[in-house]
């Protein structure tokens, strides 16, 4: 009984949060912030918590996003299946799937190795994040991140996405041996096979091919994937990473741990 009244109480307090942060967001007049550059942005917010729902979908249509909500992954699923959104937001435990996020998730994924996927959800243990990060999600937050902060994070997403999209580096095809890496169209092959990474997956991939046999830090890795996480959060990406080349090739061994200093592409391997 205690261990189910801390439950309700921590979910009352999320909504509470939730309501008066928007609240003072709009007091303050920040929907005004950045309108017009977001007006075209597809947000889906898979959420059970009605209240949770509708209080992040204010706040993100004040942005100028256009926001889809879902309650749980059945209706989530039969939207993507029509039309894929822009960026998905996903708690985890959805009505009576305690883990229907991940689901949800490794579906997503499936369909697109580039959408961008965040965990917003009152799970916070580092298993929840290492599991959520491995099934291919590109940011893992609990809810009780304030809105400026997701707003931050959603705008750091879209941007990768529209640098990736719009303005590849000059290196636009790369080729390391039996890497080749295609920076228009966000792909990465291995011995001629399609390697299916997230955007993020694909800048760490290409920053460290990039300067073959020299180690990245992983606050480099971190600035070329546009992204503002802890070291456990990359250690996690890289071995994602890895994990995906040696389903191409058993014999994969081109990413080597720096211990200390990061990481790098060992040509030779």
């Amino acid at each position: 009984m205690a261990l189910w009244l801390s439950i309700v109480a921590t979910k009352w307090q999320l909504e509470a949060i939730a309501f008066f942060t928007a609240k003072i967001l709009y007091s303050h007049g920040y929907s005004r912030l950045g309108r017009n550059k977001r007006q075209m942005k597809r947000i889906a917010i898979v959420e059970d918590e009605a209240a949770i729902r509708e209080n992040y979908k204010d706040v993100l249509q004040s942005q100028g996003y256009s926001v889809q909500t879902y309650a749980n992954r059945p209706e989530a699923m039969q939207a993507f299946n029509t039309r894929l959104p822009d960026l998905a937001i996903i708690d985890i435990g959805l009505e009576h799937e305690i883990d229907g996020g991940f689901t949800l998730c490794q579906s997503l994924r499936a369909m697109s190795g580039t959408l961008p996927i965040i965990f917003l959800t009152a799970r916070d243990s580092d298993f929840d994040t290492v599991c959520g990060l491995r099934l291919g999600a590109d940011d893992y937050l609990s809810k009780d991140v304030s809105f400026p902060h997701l707003l931050a994070r959603l705008a750091a997403l879209f941007r990768r996405c529209e640098l990736a999209g719009s303005s590849a580096p000059a290196d636009t095809l790369m080729e390391r041996g039996a890497l080749t890496i295609d920076a228009n169209r966000i792909q990465v092959y291995w011995q001629q096979q399609p390697i299916e990474l997230t955007v993020t997956e694909f800048w760490m991939v290409y920053a460290l091919a990039k300067h073959p046999g020299h180690v990245r830090s992983r606050t480099e890795l971190m600035q070329e994937a546009k992204i503002y996480v802890d070291d456990s959060t990359i250690t996690s990406h890289v071995k994602r990473i890895r994990r995906k080349f040696i389903a191409a090739d058993p014999a994969f061994d081109c990413i080597d741990t720096v211990y200390g200093m990061g990481y790098r592409w060992d040509p030779e391997s």
